[in-house]
């Protein structure tokens, strides 16, 4: 499914289409893709709000596909094994960022479906040293909201600093929220779900949530961090006035709406605002790991890969609560 322009998702800007296979590189493998999880990145990437850095473009980085080619230079062994291919495509290794653990700020990184060809499709290309192999007992259509939706939730998580007995807002609750939540449970974490789905908020009820309601709800408690899903400014703000002091604020999008106006007041006493900026190969390779021990269930809805306009769309209007995924037959 190729996407030639930038246009609102009604327009159904994704094609099918058939292309050659691209020339394997030495230290490359070729996937069969199996499913691709869907995300709001893609939706940001198709409707202009982020920059579009390569067109004509596959979008996708959620993969989850069998090796069926190996590079020269990558271990045979890779053949007929289920690898995911995450959002970071590659790093450079040499510059200061990744050289001190911080690959997901790499100048000169790539980004799958993005700045190279990603999973919306039936076979793709992906460097050998950067995707995931599945472990075992995992379900590869329940697997591939991890690689994105959960790392990038779970490198929130981190940063939010939240310990046992403390309380956590999650404002939106989509792909990544509804893991987040469960690891955080088992955390022994006390979680607040912000969200104006009622079907997100019964989800969130059923996954151990101590608290649902919209953002502009207020509640008795403050809370010791929160994390920002949901692409739009106001909630942000609504989301630090909830914040105890010394309270940390998480925005974990990659895009959002103009945050206006922050009164002093809201931010003062020693919160902080910080923001989430892609993810590590670590963070993806602890996510999954922790993924199976702690039993995280990611609800998925399936569309086929040449619904993917109508897949994008439903995101986009809220219509599914959990994870969408494209199966690629």
């Amino acid at each position: 499914m190729l996407l030639e322009e930038q246009k609102p998702i009604e327009e159904k800007p994704l094609k099918l289409v058939d292309l050659d296979f691209p020339k394997l590189k030495l230290d490359e493998v070729l996937l069969k893709v199996k499913c691709c999880g869907v995300c709001r990145t893609d939706l940001h990437i198709v409707e202009g709000e982020l920059k579009a850095v390569k067109l004509p473009l596959i979008l996708g980085h959620q993969v989850l596909g069998e090796v069926v080619e190996v590079g020269s230079e990558v271990k045979s062994e890779l053949k007929g094994r289920i690898f995911g291919v995450p959002w970071l495509y590659w790093s450079c290794g040499k510059c200061k960022y990744c050289l001190n653990g911080f690959e997901n700020l790499c100048r000169n990184a790539l980004f799958t479906g993005y700045s190279v060809d990603g999973g919306y499709s039936e076979y793709m290309i992906a460097k050998a040293s950067y995707i995931h192999e599945i472990p075992e007992g995992l379900d590869v259509l329940h697997a591939a909201p991890l690689l994105c939706g959960g790392a990038i939730g779970y490198r929130a998580l981190k940063m939010a600093k939240v310990n046992s007995g403390d309380k956590l807002g999650l404002f939106g609750f989509g792909s990544s929220a509804h893991m987040i939540l469960q690891l955080a449970k088992y955390l022994g974490i006390e979680v607040y779900v912000f969200t104006r789905s009622k079907d997100s908020q019964q989800l969130a009820l059923n996954l151990g949530a101590s608290w649902v309601g919209e953002p502009r709800e207020s509640i008795e408690e403050t809370l010791d961090a929160a994390i920002v899903f949901a692409p739009a400014g106001w909630v942000a703000i609504e989301a630090l006035k909830k914040l105890d002091r010394g309270g940390r604020l998480i925005l974990a999008g990659i895009y959002m709406t103009p945050i206006e106006k922050i009164n002093y007041q809201d931010i003062w006493l020693e919160k902080e605002i910080k923001s989430v900026a892609n993810v590590t190969r670590n963070d993806v390779k602890e996510f999954l790991e922790l993924a199976l021990k702690v039993n995280i269930k990611t609800k998925i809805t399936i569309y086929s890969l040449e619904d993917a306009n109508e897949a994008l769309k439903s995101l986009k209007y809220g219509e599914h609560s959990g994870s969408i995924i494209l199966k690629i037959n």
